[in-house]
């Protein structure tokens, strides 16, 4: 009996566990690539050597903000950060990764 118990609260709880492992958002979509924290620094000494200007953007600028289609300059980012099918820019004065294909902010690189 205690082992059908067991076995039946396993089975009640198996799928609440693989849910959980497969949700990277609330949304339950994938997280974003973003670049790792220990090559956080030497990706902002690149994007200064390679000398984009800057957009100014008039509102707060986070994590989600769409940037808008024009006057925003991207540039690409090398395969050794990890992010490929991702494009950084600088809004702000801020170093940012940007989602090409909606133009959304997926990391602010600080």
């Amino acid at each position: 009996m205690l082992r059908n118990a067991i076995f039946a609260a396993g089975l009640v709880l198996l799928p609440a566990t693989a849910m959980a492992q497969n949700q990277g958002q609330p949304n339950g979509l994938p997280e974003p690539p973003s670049i790792r924290s220990e090559l956080a620094p030497r990706f902002k000494q690149y994007v200064v050597t390679q000398r984009p200007t800057s957009y100014t953007y008039a509102e707060p600028l986070a994590v989600g903000t769409v940037l808008p289609q024009q006057g925003v300059v991207y540039g690409e980012v090398p395969a050794e950060y990890g992010v490929s099918g991702y494009r950084y820019s600088v809004v702000n004065n801020r170093t940012v990764l940007v989602d090409p294909n909606t133009r959304r902010v997926v990391q602010i690189i600080e």
